[in-house]
């Protein structure tokens, strides 16, 4: 098939040039020589750049905000539905046009930078719109924020795995995900106390997207600013959509462990369909006050800090499909003590709080472990010059699961309760669990196994 044939980076270089293993060894040599500079773009973007899109994406604030326009589940499940959506085709639309490319930062920073346009059209619209217009108009953007972090997704983890050796990327995530959940949970605390509780220029919802918009723009900037990019040896041949479609299943055949990996993955996707709602299953026992909120957000973005220092060191000692492990055993074990908090507390003479923060904690643990261990798991696997699609595959696969979660979960919310929604999570996750165990193997070890 002359699309999956290998392209020389460089057509006109001389023959000797054109050696690949001579390629290889100086595009290796690339990368360990602006290690450090690289190493500091990357982490700056993901301090700053993941600080604001934790505020946008925490199952607080915007999940909050919804329900106090609309006082609809439906309409909440709605809403990350279709930002969910959004990321379902942008993908595998966004691999096929840079998978060709020996560069694609200008490609980067223009996803990037729309991706962050639609938190200020959140923004803009708390200050200029009110009742049903607001909410449609958040609907909207919501989508569109999905849309292109969609792609986004693609074109970064193919910056990551062309800039930062296997052996460092967990120690990069780890770090920048700690600082940058630092300064999250610290304004976390601050906009549901000062911004929201505050009503702060007109609209503390507002205010706090505001300040997410800035950050993340900040995070783009300095990655712009820093990042040098090296040009692969080999890139594929540009091909249509189309026909890029067709060769996916010829793509999960080829590596068993990456198909079992996506079945994973959609299994415990479809358990997120908990996630927007557990801050309103809390609103029973205690009442959502812009403190209350800040507090919950920090225990949870709080719980992302401190746990990625140890999710990113171990995985990088030992490969992340321990980390995956771990934090999914973790987020059944903290979907279970929301459930019984009120239980708990009653047993222990306990304040309900006190259960309902841990329960938060643990969900911000293992949230940030397996976004970590499954971002990291899927650079592994395969060859370098697939590795735009199957990026862009895994995400589709994940948005047309997440897509449907939150619209299942809002259903289940309103007619059989959140029992019941937290239940069919948990066996959701419980499923991934063990399929994870059976038939996944570790890609780092397969990876050197086939080397060796």
């Amino acid at each position: 098939m002359a699309n999956l044939e290998r392209v020389d980076a460089r057509p006109d270089a001389a023959p000797v040039e054109a050696d690949l293993a001579e390629r290889e060894a100086a595009y290796e040599k690339f990368v360990w020589d602006n290690l450090k500079r690289n190493y500091i773009g990357h982490y700056l973007h993901g301090m700053l750049g993941m600080t604001g899109f934790r505020l946008v994406n925490a199952p607080t604030f915007l999940p909050a905000y919804l329900f106090a326009l609309s006082g609809s589940n439906t309409i909440v499940g709605l809403g990350l539905a279709l930002q969910q959506m959004g990321g379902i085709i942008s993908p595998i639309f966004g691999a096929t046009q840079i998978e060709h490319k020996t560069k694609v930062m200008g490609a980067a920073i223009w996803m990037g930078g729309l991706a962050r346009l639609q938190v200020l059209g959140m923004a803009i619209a708390g200050w200029l719109l009110s009742g049903q217009p607001l909410v449609i108009a958040l609907l909207f953007f919501m989508f569109m924020f999905g849309l292109f972090m969609g792609t986004q997704r693609v074109v970064f983890s193919i910056l990551m795995s062309k800039v930062i050796p296997i052996s460092r990327r967990g120690r990069l995530q780890a770090w920048r995900n700690a600082t940058g959940g630092v300064i999250a949970a610290a304004l976390a605390y601050v906009a549901g106390r000062y911004f929201i509780d505050a009503n702060l220029f007109g609209n503390g919802y507002s205010t706090t997207f505001l300040f997410a918009f800035v950050l993340t723009s900040l995070g783009l900037t300095a990655l712009q600013w820093l990042m040098v990019e090296p040009e692969p040896p080999t890139v594929r041949q540009k091909t249509r959509f189309r026909d890029r479609l067709k060769d996916f299943p010829a793509l999960i055949r080829s590596d068993r462990g990456f198909m079992w990996f996506m079945i994973v993955q959609m299994l415990t996707v479809s358990g997120r369909m908990a996630v927007p709602f557990y801050i309103l299953f809390v609103s029973s026992s205690i009442e959502l006050t812009g403190a209350n909120l800040g507090g919950l957000t920090l225990a949870y973005l709080g719980a992302d800090t401190l746990s990625n220092l140890l999710w990113g060191y171990v995985g990088d000692k030992t490969g992340f499909r321990r980390i995956m492990l771990l934090s999914i055993g973790l987020w059944i074990g903290a979907t279970l003590l929301l459930i019984e908090s009120e239980a708990i507390a009653g047993l222990m003479g306990l304040d309900v709080t006190i259960p309902i923060f841990l329960a938060f904690f643990g969900l911000g643990a293992s949230q940030s472990g397996y976004m970590m261990s499954a971002g990291t798991m899927i650079l592994e696997f395969g060859s370098r010059d697939e590795l735009p699609m199957r990026v862009a595959f895994s995400s589709t696969a994940e948005g047309i699961m997440a897509s449907a979660g939150p619209l299942l979960g809002g259903v289940l919310a309103a007619t059989l309760g959140y029992t019941v929604l937290f239940g069919t999570s948990m066996a959701f996750l419980a499923a991934g669990l063990l399929v994870l165990i059976l038939m996944v193997p570790e890609p780092r070890t397969s990876r050197l196994t086939l080397q060796g």
